[in-house]
This record gives structure tokens, sequence and C-alpha cells, in this order.
């Protein structure tokens, strides 16, 4: 790729976001933020896809294939011991949809 401004640019702000967080408290609290939002997500997944009963299937398909592909992400490519944290934060998105799925469920059993 050529060494353009921009190319520059998206460079010293991403090596700066790196080193930003490399601390584990400011590592941590971006993890529970992405594990809250998608606790957020999976509610509104479901109310949006349950208003109207033609894209219960579709929607139920895309997010098996969202977490088959997340968890293909993480656990199918083996790396050397590199956590990167989009993955992580991928990781944990999936987590929070997954569970408010399951407590939706359980709330519509009840």
């Amino acid at each position: 790729m050529q060494n353009t401004r921009i190319n520059r640019l998206l460079d010293v702000l991403g090596e700066q976001f790196a080193r930003w967080a490399n601390n584990p408290w400011r590592r941590i609290s971006l993890l529970v933020i992405s594990l809250l939002f998608g606790t957020f997500l999976g509610t509104a997944l479901s109310t949006i896809a349950g208003q109207s009963a033609d894209w219960d299937i579709i929607a139920a398909a895309l997010l098996v294939l969202w977490t088959e592909l997340v968890s293909l992400l993480l656990y199918g490519w083996r790396r050397q011991g590199a956590r990167y944290l989009w993955v992580e934060m991928l990781q944990a998105l999936k987590i929070g949809v997954t569970y408010n799925l399951f407590v939706e469920a359980f709330k519509l059993g009840s």
C-alpha cells in the first residue's frame, strides 16, 4: 500500500489505541462494554425479529452463522499466543447476545 497521509494517520491512531488499551483496566472495561452491548443487541434482535413472525427463521440462521464465524475466528485459527483485542471484544459480544437470547426464552416460557 502507498504511504499516504491517511495511511500514516490510521497507523498512528491504531498504535495509540493499542498503547491505550494495553492497560488491563481499560481492556477489561472495553470487554465489559462489549458484553453489555451484546445483551442490548440480543434484546433488540429478539424484539425486532419477533415483531413480525416472517423474520424468525432468517434471524436465527444469521445469528447461528455469526456465532460460528466468531468461534472459528477465536478458536479455529491457531496463533502463537496472540490474543487480539477486537477478537476478544467480538467474543464478549457473542456471549452477551447468546446470554440475552436465553434470558428472553426463559421470559417467554414463564
